[in-house]
């Protein structure tokens, strides 16, 4: 008989016939370790950490007045002992908590009007008080009001970014709209899609859809660099009126049947005929003795591709073509040429043509397409458009239009993708963005339409939402974590206001702060949050269980009435991580889970 020492004097007995492998984890663990993390977030005088108590406070602060004359700083905050133990708080009916102080900075400039220089003025240091912070009892619950309550944790999409397609089911032809999400941990999503002609389509926060190439334009990419970002480049040469050489790539005929002769250009020998289907066996010898490496074309061949690059006349500075601007020409009713972009470049005398390698077969002309829909052409009138989409109403100018814009994706204050949300994009993407990296790139939003693209094209796979790996959990800590953030942006704008409105030589930090937002912000989120339950203690085990349980509903999480049947199943990634029979009847069934016995959060 197996016996293992708990605490002082108790044996564990156990009467199994077969050995246990592993000791039985500690089951609160998940509840206690994540809320100790929120409390106690490591070294203070470290740089912004983003966890904890102490990133809250270092993503709010620095906090400047209007004219930028005064600075209100975070230094340290201190909790310190609780008034009442947990016992007495239950009887007394009152909240188990420590009153948190918070040494503040407030450092006030001497500005010369002259030069506009900043001295440093006074400088002047004191704790304020800051309310209480309720504290988690050994058992992994919170005595608020006299009774016991669990804070859930809560499963949500994990930020990244995600692709997807309709199932087929908007088309009645049953073909397949590919989407792409990227969503943030807080800030605005941002949609790619595809739509029924091919055509890319962006939407920012659901709004109305605008070319994905407005999108590109205001990242400050011209027609030319978006051709060269989504389409490789051919060189089509002309020689001597015979036809156009251009560079071979056998693999791509394997199994096609050509419409023309192949002819190497340089033999002039026929390598494939017309019409006859051109065999794996044929392509990889052509391969191995690797000598064609051009081909020679026949002239007509060139029409309906698109030009890769402007074609300007480099002594007038005129533009003959623009980068993709299709090749075409005009005949009359006997079939001679009198016109068209063809024409135009062999007139002047240009005999090598950059051409996009599009052929509709492995590689599509939907942002080529794009492009020519777009009735947009530079950066001001795409930044004005979104900024009519965003803004409705409004009158743009140019300058409000890209502070809008820059604040939308490239704000660290209002756009976080997170660490989590960075590493799943470079994984997904296959880019190498430093963790750091908390916003989103214009190299992120490009590599995210390439993938669009690809997947249109048939390369790549679409992600399983439901995955465990597409889905993070959100503990006590965290979810303190965003309550408490909110609570102090309010304060946020108070301070603001009254550091403009006060003489500023003569207050002190505490006179500029208000704790009630914050406090309030903790006393609504533990009294009458979704995921702030009361304990069910029917019995130890349920108590237990009810605080290993995992959510999906609760602040940005789902509801009940949206959820489908997919979000509600059991996944193969459940197998050993969540209990696929433990679950509610009725309306939440398969939205609350509970954690497997050996189970932890990474």
């Amino acid at each position: 008989m197996a016996q293992s020492y708990l605490g002082q004097k108790r044996l564990r007995k156990y009467y199994g016939k077969i050995r246990e492998v592993l000791e039985m984890p500690n089951l609160i663990q998940v509840q206690k370790s994540s809320y100790k993390l929120f409390l106690d977030s490591g070294d203070q005088s470290a740089p912004m950490d983003g966890e904890g108590i102490n990133g809250v406070f270092q993503s709010v602060f620095p906090i400047k007045d209007f004219n930028e004359t005064a600075t209100l700083e975070f230094v340290k905050y201190d909790l310190e002992k609780p008034k009442y133990d947990v016992e007495e708080c239950q009887q007394r009916d009152m909240t188990y908590s420590a009153p948190l102080k918070v040494t503040l900075r407030l450092i006030v400039f001497d500005i010369d009007e002259d030069t506009g220089a900043k001295s440093v003025k006074d400088i002047k240091e004191q704790d304020v008080f800051m309310g209480d912070m309720p504290l988690m009892t050994p058992n992994g619950t919170f005595v608020v009001n006299g009774t016991e309550r669990v804070i859930v944790s809560q499963m949500h999409r994990s930020p990244g970014v995600f692709f997807d397609h309709d199932k087929g089911k908007t088309q009645s032809s049953g073909k397949l709209l590919f989407t792409c999400r990227i969503i943030p941990y807080r800030g605005s999503w941002l949609d790619f899609e595809f739509d029924a002609k091919d055509i890319v389509f962006a939407r920012i926060d659901r709004r109305r859809k605008l070319p994905v190439t407005t999108l590109l334009y205001a990242l400050g990419l011209d027609q030319e660099q978006i051709m060269d970002a989504y389409y490789d480049t051919v060189n089509f040469k002309l020689k001597k009126n015979k036809g156009w050489v251009t560079k071979f790539f056998p693999d791509r005929v394997r199994g096609t049947r050509p419409v023309h002769d192949l002819v190497d250009a340089k033999t002039g020998k026929v390598i494939a005929e017309a019409g006859k289907k051109i065999t794996p066996r044929a392509v990889k010898k052509l391969i191995d003795e690797g000598k064609v490496a051009d081909l020679l074309l026949p002239l007509e061949l060139i029409l309906g591709k698109y030009v890769a690059k402007d074609i300007i006349n480099e002594e007038t500075g005129a533009i003959y073509v623009e980068a993709g601007d299709e090749l075409t020409q005009e005949l009359d009713k006997e079939g001679n040429v009198i016109g068209g972009t063809l024409m135009e470049l062999l007139d002047a005398g240009i005999t090598e043509i950059p051409v996009l390698d599009i052929d509709n077969i492995n590689v599509g002309p939907y942002i080529r397409n794009t492009v020519a829909v777009d009735k947009n052409m530079g950066r001001d009138t795409a930044l004005m458009d979104i900024y009519r989409v965003m803004r409705p109403g409004e009158p743009p100018t140019v300058d409000s239009a890209s502070a809008l814009f820059d604040t939308l994706f490239f704000d660290s204050e209002r756009y976080d993708l997170s660490a989590v949300g960075r590493v799943k994009m470079n994984m997904r993407l296959s880019l190498d963005a430093e963790d750091t990296q908390r916003t989103l790139r214009r190299e992120d939003i490009v590599a995210c339409i390439k993938a669009l693209v690809d997947l249109r094209d048939g390369k790549g796979q679409i992600d399983d939402i439901d995955h465990l790996g597409n889905r993070r959990v959100r503990s006590v800590g965290e979810l303190m974590e965003n309550q408490y953030r909110v609570g102090l942006l309010r304060m946020e704008r108070a301070i603001k206001e009254r550091m403009s409105s006060v003489e500023i030589d003569t207050v002190m930090p505490q006179d500029l702060i208000n704790a009630k937002p914050a406090a309030a912000a903790v006393r609504e989120f533990f009294g009458s949050s979704q995921l702030s339950q009361f304990m069910d203690q029917t019995n130890p085990l349920s108590e237990v269980t009810h605080k290993r349980r995992l959510s999906a509903l609760g602040p940005g999480g789902l509801t009940r009435e949206r959820a489908g049947f997919e979000v509600r199943d059991v996944h193969p990634t459940h197998y050993g991580r969540m209990c696929p029979i433990e679950t509610p009847e009725g309306p939440d069934i398969g939205l609350d889970n509970s954690l497997a016995t050996f189970a932890r959060r990474n």
